[in-house]
């Protein structure tokens, strides 16, 4: 009888054991399929970037195909036809690509930053100063978007300035250095290469609480890769302590090389403080939402609960 119950002690032991062990190992048991993600030449695409060049996919057992795209156009066709799993993005896209019908969700918010940027001959900290002025943008677009946000929070109307339509960043950074215009709205590391230059920050979308930037992934890679893209996002926190804590010079020539930024970035590039993964919030979806209606962009509008997914809850 005392053998018995021994016996079983052990049979137990030995499952409990089990479990543990595989507790243990945990997500690295599963085999992973292959995520294929579209990134642009911004802030926001690094911590990819470092997940990538550091081994923290590889540590997550996954394994990651980083594509770079020049143009959000190119990056959305990319996706619409099957080519990319889920791409970095920004609210915008992911507006049209619904109001389109093709089915994407938000997995989380990123980090860059737009910021209005004046010439040196502006020399304005106050975007009240623009008014009537020359201001590049490119149209329809998250630079308008940022542009027409900036305004409304400092009391102007979208057409209290002269919009310029300069699709080409480098083209529009140029103009602004040369003194062809008065100001332009300019994404990460072109505004910090344009101040370093000698133009001037009249303010920018994070110092007014604008939060238009987000990765995207298809729905059928939510639905069908929700494992893989949690250790995406295992492995992006990873990268965001990495570039929190360790001196930009470690990890510079990686970014020039791999993120697409031209030298020049090397000495100006400001980078943000990034966070973990963390999903945007409702009034930043809501802004947008209603921009793109008000200028006729989409048909329909969109809710939070139609475009946000919690895949990265655990």
């Amino acid at each position: 009888m005392y053998m018995n119950k021994f016996k079983s002690f052990l049979a137990l032991l030995a499952a409990v054991l089990m479990v543990a062990t595989a507790a243990g190992c945990g997500h690295h048991d599963e085999k992973l399929s292959e995520l294929k993600v579209g990134l642009m030449p911004d802030t926001c695409s690094l911590p990819f970037i470092i997940a990538q060049e550091k081994g923290y996919f590889a540590e997550e057992g996954l394994k990651v195909d980083l594509q770079q795209f020049k143009s959000a156009m190119d990056r959305d066709s990319a996706l619409q036809s099957g080519n990319l799993d889920g791409a970095v993005s920004d609210l915008l896209a992911v507006g049209f690509a619904k109001d389109g019908g093709f089915d994407v969700k938000v997995t989380s918010a990123t980090d860059g930053d737009y910021r209005l940027v004046a010439g040196k001959a502006a020399g304005t900290k106050d975007p009240k100063m623009l008014a009537g002025k020359d201001v590049a943008v490119s149209k329809n677009t998250i630079i308008e978007y940022v542009t027409d946000r900036i305004l409304e929070k400092a009391g102007m109307k979208p057409d209290s300035i002269n919009k310029v339509a300069i699709p080409q960043i480098p083209a529009r950074l140029e103009m602004l250095q040369s003194g062809k215009l008065t100001a332009a709205t300019l994404p990460e590391p072109m505004d910090s290469i344009a101040m370093s230059n000698g133009c001037v920050s009249v303010t920018s979308a994070k110092e007014m609480g604008i939060n238009p930037g987000v990765v995207m992934f298809t729905e059928k890679a939510v639905s069908g890769k929700k494992a893989e893209i949690q250790a995406f996002y295992r492995a992006y926190n990873k990268a965001v302590h990495y570039l929190n804590e360790t001196p930009p010079e470690e990890y510079m020539d990686i970014v020039i090389e791999k993120g697409g930024f031209p030298p020049a970035s090397r000495s100006a590039l400001v980078l943000p403080k990034y966070r973990e993964a963390v999903l945007p919030n409702e009034e930043d979806i809501s802004a947008c939402m209603s921009w793109l209606i008000k200028k006729g962009l989409v048909k329909s509008s969109f809710g939070y609960n139609d475009i946000v997914s919690d895949v990265i809850a655990k």
